[in-house]
């Protein structure tokens, strides 16, 4: 199979070339900077800087994973419009170059992300819901799932990941927290009782690769572990596997002056479940908080 990703130099895309590589796919990254492609997600790898530099060659899926980080700085408007821009707009521009393709892949899995349901307290979240908030969260996910779903109108199967929050080894927000936890300072949020829906590298893949390969797979799926954890809960976890106290809170109103609008997407949270991947048979590896902090932490705790 030939898959183009967009994003495939990211955390989850890495993941998913190591694991395509090995069944044996062809992959291109359509990246920034594609001299760097094959060492960040394997060789074999094609990285291009342009989509028409793959002319009219046989494209089999699109898996479109494409964003600036989220939470890594305050929502300034320019913030703003950047991670609109790396999400939504590019999302049209990879439309708008497969509707003109002579020949289309038949599936488009794209990013999402459980912001889509805003900030839902206690409320359980399914696929088939509705968002409960409209935060700018909810706002970018929103207008970024309804540009992919446009890619039916193109003939193609059209899958909506929304991911929780990725647990890996390498990267992501887990290696961000290791230092402070390790150093006795980890802690809650807020007042910790808001729900992470967290999901393990390996799931997020693997059901990437199930959705890939399941013909009747289309629409909205939660990307997430059957057992969400209250943030609370995810410190004390942490601080388990680490063997150090996990008590020390960052206060709300601290958050609020230093972030600003950012601070509702780390004091807020979603209660999300993957109703749908359970349903159509897909089998988590990590169902439970501490067996995936031990399986990551293995090597370094």
């Amino acid at each position: 199979m030939h898959i183009l990703l967009t994003g495939g130099t990211g955390l989850i895309g890495r993941a998913l070339c190591q694991l395509w590589l090995r069944q044996g796919h062809q992959l291109t990254v359509w990246s920034r900077r594609p001299e760097r492609v094959a060492a960040l997600c394997g060789n074999g790898v094609r990285g291009i800087a342009r989509l028409e530099e793959l002319a009219d060659a046989p494209l089999d899926a699109v898996i479109n994973l494409a964003g600036a980080p989220i939470a890594d700085r305050p929502w300034t408007n320019k913030r703003k419009a950047l991670l609109w821009d790396s999400r939504v707009a590019l999302t049209e521009r990879l439309l708008a170059w497969l509707e003109a393709r002579p020949q289309r892949p038949r599936v488009l899995i794209s990013g999402s992300a459980v912001g889509w349901y805003g900030d839902a307290g206690e409320r359980e979240l399914h696929e088939s819901d509705a968002p409960v908030v409209e935060d700018f969260a909810a706002q970018l996910c929103g207008a970024w799932e309804e540009t992919a779903q446009r890619a039916e109108a193109l003939g193609m199967r059209v899958v909506l990941l929304r991911t929780g929050l990725v647990l890996a080894s390498e990267g992501g927000f887990l290696k961000r927290l290791l230092l402070p936890f390790r150093l006795g300072l980890g802690g809650p949020i807020g007042n910790g009782r808001q729900w992470m829906p967290w999901i393990h590298l390996q799931d997020e893949i693997g059901l990437i690769d199930f959705l890939l390969q399941r013909d009747d797979a289309r629409g909205p799926y939660n990307a997430c572990a059957p057992q969400p954890a209250r943030n609370r809960d995810f410190a004390r976890a942490l601080g388990r596997a680490l063997h150090r106290p996990a008590l020390l809170p960052v206060p709300g109103p601290l958050l609020r002056l230093g972030l600003g609008e950012l601070s509702g997407l780390l004091l807020g949270g979603q209660k999300a479940l993957p109703q749908r991947a359970l349903a159509d048979g897909y089998v988590f590896r990590f169902t439970d908080l501490d067996s995936a902090l031990a399986d990551l932490l293995k090597d370094s705790a």
